[in-house]
């Protein structure tokens, strides 16, 4: 920790709390400025004491996951971003109830294989899925059939200024690419339900999955995954092609070659290269099909 973050949380804070970090470090797209306060927390009293630290001060706060699925804005946040550490990264089975439980921070795709592992099948197609837990809950990460949001039996919480509050399935409504948990809560942990599969079926299911995402998906360049979200009935990747723009270009960033739904980070792209490319693909696929393409990417920083 700095000096400054030293005073202000105390020399046994569990974690570590940075000024002015470069997001750009700490997001798939290399791409954003810096935050204001930078904490990595390790401990749920950790967590507690700097989001509540945050509240008292009026500092607007943002949670960080695994930095997939976001642009942050060239001019950073004026706020705090919050990471949870290794000691929410935890994933275990439970064999008699045949439940997963696994914490916010602990990469999705570590479930996936754990649930291959134990001849436990409803996972395959989150494979390569580059998120963490945490951040596959609040987007429901999958596609319109498969979800995560199909598997969760509960999701623990936790609502600065408040405390510890636990979802059931019954009390979340998920929908594609979104849920109704709050956006004011820190998800801290989920349960994952599961059923019995046959290895050899789950491990093809796996491998098909992967090798589709390979021959598919830019895999090798900085990106933010599907930058919008599929019309219903149709893909954005045939829109945009289309209309033209696969492989248009706007400084550092690229609509990609591969796939027009991706927009790649070129070496060198800012933000403001992205949000053109964004709007330039909107505007085109608006005018071509009237239709009003909805961002999936979820953006940091900007006004």
């Amino acid at each position: 920790m700095t000096r400054n973050a030293i005073r202000l949380m105390g020399e046994d804070f569990e974690g570590e709390v940075l000024e002015n970090e470069p997001l750009s470090r700490h997001t798939t797209y290399r791409i954003g400025g810096p935050a204001r306060l930078y904490a990595r927390v390790e401990s749920l009293h950790a967590l507690i004491a700097f989001s509540e630290y945050c509240v008292e001060q009026g500092i607007p706060w943002f949670v960080l996951g695994r930095g997939s699925n976001l642009l942050v804005s060239d001019a950073g946040f004026p706020g705090a971003v919050i990471v949870l550490g290794q000691g929410f990264s935890s994933c275990s089975y439970d064999d008699a109830a045949h439940v997963f439980t696994a914490g916010a921070s602990c990469p999705l795709s570590r479930v996936v294989h754990m649930a291959y592992e134990r001849g436990r099948a409803g996972m395959e197609f989150a494979v390569g899925t580059p998120g963490s837990v945490g951040g596959a809950l609040r987007m429901n990460a999958g596609s319109r059939h498969e979800y995560i949001g199909s598997r969760v039996l509960s999701v623990a919480s936790y609502r600065p200024g408040e405390g510890l509050v636990r979802h059931r399935a019954a009390d979340i409504e998920w929908g594609y690419r979104e849920s109704t948990l709050p956006n004011d809560e820190i998800m801290l942990e989920c349960e994952l339900s599961s059923f019995d599969g046959d290895p050899e079926m789950i491990r093809a299911r796996m491998d098909n999955a992967m090798s589709l995402r390979r021959k598919t998906q830019p895999l090798a360049a900085p990106s933010c995954g599907s930058v919008f979200k599929n019309p219903k009935g149709d893909s954005v990747g045939r829109l945009i092609e289309n209309v033209g723009l696969k492989g248009a270009r706007c400084g550092g960033a690229q609509i990609s070659d591969l796939h027009a739904n991706f927009i790649v980070n070129c070496g060198d792209a800012r933000a403001d290269d992205v949000l053109t490319l964004m709007h330039r693909v909107q505007d085109a696929v608006a005018e071509a099909y009237g239709i009003e393409l909805e961002p999936e990417v979820r953006f940091l920083g900007f006004a």
